[in-house]
């Protein structure tokens, strides 16, 4: 039989569960309840027209029944405790690598905060309680939650942005048998006439409806892409070898309000500190594991950073990495990685390390991209 509880242990509990989750770390905290989210019409929508790409996860029946209603996760939710943990390290570079990736891996770092907060509550009731814990792990429409649960609101570039402290921030999730006492939602769209977001997107991938064509996006093809970036959009990548801040970077939410966090999870380790496309040329696979080891940047893989890395040398005309670009076409396994390879070294206009690696080419794929990128080369040097 569920545990009964008055208005003023709701409130009690309410207010132990936030302290508690700040405690732990936990920047901002918001309750909401597991009603369906009204927004959902727009997710379908954007699943339909193919803007997620090759991220299948995101259209199995399952995936959207549940993203339907957070009930049929947890069939005794009476609350959702939406939760957000700054991650803006200390010490910030301009590109390279997205400044969420730069520390440990979120998903460890919180889902052991998130136990921890259960474990507390339980204490506190003296009892189990029946939960659900995500940290963009699970079948929520996370922002959705985050606005309803008062803690920002949905911005043009698809971000959640609190009015006190930008968008600089993970979020996660836990789904309680517990009436909670839901705070207010946040129903005024501050970003207003601005548009500065949409207009420094380097591959207009931001939509008016406030979603993404992900297969535009930066963030999309450095990590959920795993094979060849088209070639219309290799230039736009920038210097991005992981991920994307530019929309976070040029919002005046984030310029006027983000701080640093002093969280020690999240800020950057040794080798990320100054993410040149070099360094990441140069990384063995036993360099990848030593120095990424519980990075967010294993997503990508050793295949994918190598690959992010050539187009980032060639798009930053860092001449100092072709003696790398031409090792990665010439030694490496992986045939992506050694396309991108080839493409960098015809934007660089390095026509005779073309030449030379494709009389030895024995792979058909390749010596089409080698050959492209001779007459690119050539291009580039008036030859």
């Amino acid at each position: 039989m569920a545990q009964e509880f008055d208005r003023e242990q709701m409130r009690d509990l309410t207010e132990f569960a936030k302290t508690e989750a700040r405690r732990l770390g936990f920047s901002l905290v918001g309750v909401t309840t597991p009603e369906p989210p009204p927004h959902l019409e727009v997710y379908e929508k954007w699943i339909e027209a193919g803007r997620h790409g090759e991220m299948a996860y995101l259209e199995t029946d399952r995936a959207r029944h549940h993203r339907a209603n957070p009930r049929e996760i947890l069939p005794e939710c009476e609350s959702i405790l939406v939760l957000a943990v700054n991650y803006l390290p200390q010490q910030r570079t301009q590109g390279g690598v997205a400044a969420y990736a730069v520390g440990e891996d979120y998903h460890y770092v919180l889902v052991d905060r998130l136990k921890q907060l259960i474990s507390s509550v339980e204490k506190r009731l003296g009892r189990e309680i029946k939960n659900r814990y995500y940290t963009d792990t699970g079948p929520l429409l996370e922002r959705e939650l985050a606005q309803r649960a008062g803690l920002g609101w949905i911005g043009k570039n698809t971000c959640l942005i609190s009015p006190q402290h930008g968008s600089y921030f993970f979020l996660a999730e836990l789904l309680l048998d517990l009436p909670l006492v839901p705070d207010e939602p946040i129903k005024t769209d501050h970003c207003g006439e601005c548009t500065l977001c949409i207009e420094a997107c380097p591959t207009a991938c931001i939509l008016p409806d406030r979603t993404l064509d992900a297969t535009r996006c930066i963030s999309y093809l450095t990590i959920e892409l795993k094979g060849a970036i088209p070639d219309e959009l290799r230039p736009l990548t920038d210097d991005w070898v992981f991920g994307c801040d530019i929309c976070q970077q040029v919002c005046p939410w984030n310029l006027r309000f983000a701080e640093p966090t002093t969280d020690l999870a999240f800020q950057a380790r040794p080798f990320l500190q100054d993410p040149h496309p070099r360094a990441f040329l140069q990384l063995s696979p036993e360099g990848y594991r030593r120095e990424l080891g519980k990075s967010p940047l294993k997503r990508a893989k050793h295949a994918g950073l190598l690959r992010n890395a050539a187009l980032a040398a060639a798009n930053s005309e860092d001449r100092s990495s072709i003696p790398d670009l031409v090792r990665l076409l010439s030694e490496e396994a992986d045939p992506i990685p050694r396309a991108h390879a080839a493409w960098a070294l015809g934007q660089l206009g390095e026509v005779e390390a073309l030449r030379a690696a494709l009389e030895i080419e024995q792979d058909s794929g390749l010596v089409v991209e080698i050959r492209a990128a001779i007459e690119v080369a050539g291009d580039r040097a008036g030859l």
